[in-house]
């Protein structure tokens, strides 16, 4: 069974070294060879995470002579960024309700310390 779109996009996400491949081609493309630099691991174990990524529709490969750099296909990431943005309701409410009660707090506070 195949995962959902947005499913495959949370795995890919799920892995910093993925997470640190895209902010590096967020800059632009890149090699396999460039894309393994920062990182102690070998060339097939970064391919391995490419395909993870490409797999999820996060990157393309392209071809370049012997090289097949990687570019960042941003449209999941968007879609992520628009599931995310229905929970802001409530992340909203949420900091409504805690500005209210810090407020309360502080004015509590200011109560008590003039009756001191």
């Amino acid at each position: 069974m195949a995962a959902d779109p947005l499913s495959a996009t949370f795995a890919a996400l799920a892995d910093p070294t993925r997470r640190a491949i895209l902010a590096r081609l967020s800059s632009g493309p890149a090699t396999v060879k460039e894309l393994s630099a920062p990182f102690d691991m070998s060339g097939p174990a970064i391919s391995k995470h490419l395909r993870v990524l490409e797999r999820a529709g996060l990157i393309t490969r392209g071809r370049d002579a012997q090289f097949r750099p990687a570019q960042l296909e941003a449209t999941p990431l968007k879609r992520v960024a628009e599931w995310a943005e229905n929970y802001r309701r409530f992340w909203d409410a949420s900091y409504e309700r805690l500005d209210k009660y810090l407020k309360t707090l502080k004015e509590q506070e200011k109560k008590n310390a003039r009756h001191k």
